[in-house]
């Protein structure tokens, strides 16, 4: 999934490019909340029942025990039988509404909203609103939301559990472990197909288990014939991917920008694209972000991973402009701007091509997103085990990126790959060889680096 060289062109199939034939056939920060109320001893604060109540009765708050932490969701009870069209939570001291649900009777589990909230106590207000159409306050209960602190997900991996090789020999459960050892957090894998979106989600319930989330990033070509096609294709492995498992965030396409160059070009400017490619990408990417959102309208979408200088590509969609240089154009919207760094790309922040010397990250930055680098790695034929893992770690890549995290807005950076590539394949970019088990110089530095470097 790797830009071969400094430009457009690429040598070999990029890794999570699949077959043609197999794509034709084919929280923000999670908050910590304790929740306090009816009138178990687990609980050091009381819920207290709103006189208004009508034919629905006292709610209480379940979920965890006093000083227990869960992530972002209150589970709350109420009499079995009870119509409700309607259940809103409002925290009553900022007086915004942190979760709603429809549930239809007994017990449901609400999703909260916290990232409005600071530590300390607050009460939240629920009113239901019953099958009669009535609107009742039924509860206060009294939250205490502690440990506010992001979620752990600055260092990942990339993996192909679709792609065969040494992920099909090794368990989830291997690498898990071995995800564990490195200090990982997110797992990047991709998806071309229903049965590749199926597969994908049974690894990500293993891997979440075991406090490492997994998302996947949706591949598929340029090869339509108008936009409408291209889009309700991209929309079709959107809801496939959503259905098969709701995740934290998904990614539409990957290097898609580098196909629709009209040339070997840096991909800096609009006219260095092909418009008729350019609609194409922009239907796969509009159909994909609307097939997910139809299915799991909570995740969280990643600008697929874009190479080199190509931001071009990334700034016509956000604007509703293409390469002939028209506008109004379908504007597309995303959550994080992902991007892809290779060691023959040089320093991130002074890469130079024909266009002259750029800063990639201060471009990404100004579209006002977070940046994730979700590929980086070393090419194998930089040097000895011990030069590649040397780079990796060091001040054009791990060491860089970061010291400059904090200014620009770096959340996350992910390694390419986990195992090495089989025979014919994109290479030996793995930490580990392609047995699924022996550790290279990689390996060893990258741990290394993490532990040193918590993020």
């Amino acid at each position: 999934m790797n830009s071969q060289t400094k430009t457009s062109q690429r040598a070999a199939r990029v890794p999570f490019a699949p077959k043609a034939s197999l794509i034709a056939a084919a929280v923000a920060t999670s908050l910590m909340l304790v929740a306090c109320g009816g009138g178990d001893d687990a609980f050091d604060l009381a819920s207290t029942a709103d006189a208004a109540s009508r034919t629905t009765t006292t709610f209480s708050v379940t979920s965890p025990t006093a000083n227990a932490t869960v992530s972002g969701t209150a589970t709350v009870n109420g009499k079995t039988g009870t119509k409700w069209a309607k259940v809103s939570v409002v925290d009553m001291t900022s007086g915004k509404q942190v979760a709603t649900v429809k549930p239809s009777n007994g017990a449901f589990t609400m999703s909260v909203d916290t990232t409005a909230q600071a530590n300390g106590t607050h009460t939240w207000q629920i009113t239901a609103t019953d099958s009669t159409g009535g609107t009742r306050s039924v509860q206060n209960v009294s939250v205490i939301v502690k440990n506010v602190q992001a979620a752990k997900i600055f260092y990942g991996a990339n993996g192909h559990n679709n792609e065969g090789g040494a992920y099909d020999i090794s368990s989830p459960a291997l690498q898990l472990s071995q995800l564990h050892d490195l200090g990982v957090k997110m797992y990047r894998n991709e998806v071309f197909s229903q049965y590749g979106a199926t597969k994908l989600a049974g690894i990500a319930k293993t891997m979440a288990a075991g406090g490492v989330t997994v998302y996947p990033v949706m591949l598929m070509g340029l090869d339509f014939s108008t936009e409408t096609d291209a889009y309700n294709a991209g929309y079709q492995l959107g809801v496939w991917t959503a259905t098969a498992y709701k995740y934290a965030y998904y990614e539409v396409t990957n290097e898609l920008e580098a196909d629709a160059l009209a040339g070997n070009l840096d991909g800096v400017n609009p006219d260095q694209y092909d418009n008729t490619k350019f609609q194409m990408a922009r239907g796969v990417i509009r159909g994909m972000i609307a097939g997910v959102k139809s299915i799991d309208p909570n995740g969280k979408i990643i600008m697929g991973g874009g190479a080199w200088l190509h931001y071009g590509f990334y700034q016509m969609l956000a604007n509703g402009t293409q390469p002939d240089g028209s506008a109004g154009h379908p504007a597309v919207n995303w959550d994080i701007t992902a991007w892809h760094w290779y060691s023959d790309q040089g320093d991130i922040t002074h890469a130079c091509g024909g266009t002259g010397c750029h800063d990639v990250l201060a471009v990404l930055q100004q579209m006002g997103k977070p940046i994730w680098i979700n590929e980086f790695g070393v090419r194998p034929w930089l040097g000895t085990d011990q030069q590649i893992a040397s780079y990796l770690v060091g001040n054009q890549m791990m060491g860089e990126f970061v010291a400059v995290a904090s200014k620009y807005n770096i959340q996350a950076i992910q390694t390419y790959e986990l195992y090495d590539d089989p025979a014919g394949g994109e290479g030996a970019y793995g930490l580990l060889k392609n047995d699924g088990v022996t550790k290279k110089a990689s390996y060893t530095a990258f741990k290394n680096f993490v532990a040193a470097n918590p993020k």
